[in-house]
């Protein structure tokens, strides 16, 4: 008989793994009767999850990690065994502002276009309204891409522009409705965007993190014991279901999955536009290529390094204005758990890291690293302004920015 989970996701691409695990029947073959709940914000998904109504979710890393901390509300310690996948979101702007800091048809550089930003944003500010960005939760990586982007070209939040929360399934309204300059969010939603008319894409966040750590599988801490073959299970079923997403030749077909009305109820062309790292920058315009603008599967892309954790944790106390907390940013480590996953994958032939961490930023790759299991090699990992996050001196990281 099938064990039952219930996930909790958002409709965007980068809830593809759980959807086609089911749909593809790779968790029937775990044992798994999966059962997927369709919400709008991230707020209902994460209270599902703490709240009994899911077994697990489709979650903002960083609300994971703010979640156990106790940062907004009380601390439910959360377990995030599995990375949904890299990458993904994009900045749209308003097509006006857009074409005054990149006028060319092309995504911009990161740098240039920061610059660019940075005068109509001190401008704006200078003339009593400053230019406003929404993003999909306060504790996201959205966020936390679009300000680290900002602070390294000049721009101050929420002193030089205002940065709000709109849901994703929303962003395309709130750009054309003037409610916000630009918007940082996931596909399908900057697509829907730029067919509306609303706003034009300028970067991919690829190009802020090229290594970005987006989506998590989240569970509740206290549960894992007693779901724990479940747990490996899904781990399997999912890994199974990215090999199958990342091969072209099934692109369509996944497209056609992820569109359903139970799903994302989105356009198939579009999403799978997003599925081949392919984006419609403006109105009519082609499709640009941009390799790696989401990244599933490929170089153990789902491995929960704590690394990733330790540096969404360094900008939650930055951008929070919270001082640095040993004891915290053990605690924001220990929500990713490469044990589980090292667990769920052992004797599979899967890929398996030897190392837990690395030094996030630090290859321009691609670089042969120790592994556990197979052979692994990554690519580059670079941040836009060259800096590199150690984890073991998180202080001193934290310290050089402020």
């Amino acid at each position: 008989m099938s064990e039952r989970l219930t996930i909790g996701f958002l409709p965007l691409v980068d809830a593809c793994l759980p959807i086609l695990a089911r749909e593809l029947g790779f968790a029937e073959k775990e044992g798994l009767d999966l059962q997927l709940t369709r919400d709008i914000t991230w707020a209902t998904v994460l209270d599902r999850l703490l709240y009994g109504h899911t077994d697990a979710a489709h979650l903002l890393a960083p609300l994971a990690i703010a979640t156990t901390l106790g940062i907004g509300r009380p601390s439910q310690p959360l377990a995030a065994p599995f990375v949904l996948g890299l990458n993904g979101n994009a900045i749209t702007l308003r097509t006006e502002l857009a074409d005054a800091v990149w006028p060319e048809p092309a995504l911009g550089e990161p740098a240039a276009v920061g610059a660019a930003l940075a005068n109509e944003a001190h401008k704006a500010a200078a003339n009593g309204r400053k230019l406003r960005f929404g993003v999909v939760h306060r504790h996201s990586s959205h966020n936390y891409m679009l300000r680290y982007w900002l602070g390294a070209c000049g721009i101050r939040p929420d002193v030089d522009i205002e940065i709000v929360t709109v849901a994703p399934p929303f962003s395309a309204d709130a750009l054309a409705s003037g409610e916000v300059d630009g918007s940082c969010v996931g596909e399908p939603w900057n697509s829907v965007a730029v067919d509306r008319g609303a706003g034009r894409i300028v970067l991919a966040t690829a190009q802020i993190w090229r290594r970005g750590v987006e989506k998590v599988l989240a569970v509740k801490e206290s549960h894992l014991a007693e779901r724990a073959e479940a747990v490996e299970g899904l781990v399997r079923a999912m890994r199974q279901a990215g090999k199958w997403f990342v091969d072209p030749a099934n692109k369509e077909s996944a497209a056609a999955i992820l569109a359903r009305s139970e799903y994302l109820d989105g356009s198939a062309d579009v999403i799978g536009r997003a599925i081949a790292d392919e984006i419609v920058l403006e109105a009519g315009g082609g499709a640009s290529p941009y390799p790696d603008f989401m990244f599933q599967y490929n170089e153990a892309a789902n491995f929960p390094w704590i690394s990733q954790a330790k540096w969404l944790y360094s900008q939650l106390i930055l951008w929070e204005g919270k001082p640095f907390d040993a004891a915290d940013a053990t605690r924001a480590g220990r929500v990713f758990r490469p044990d589980l996953y090292r667990q769920a994958l052992r004797g599979t032939g899967d890929l398996l890291p030897g190392a837990s961490s690395k030094v996030e930023g630090s290859i321009d790759g691609p670089l042969a690293v120790g592994a556990e299991q197979g052979r692994i090699t990554l690519s580059s990992n670079r941040f836009f302004d060259g800096r590199i996050f150690d984890p073991d001196k998180i202080e001193d990281y934290v310290a050089s920015r402020r």
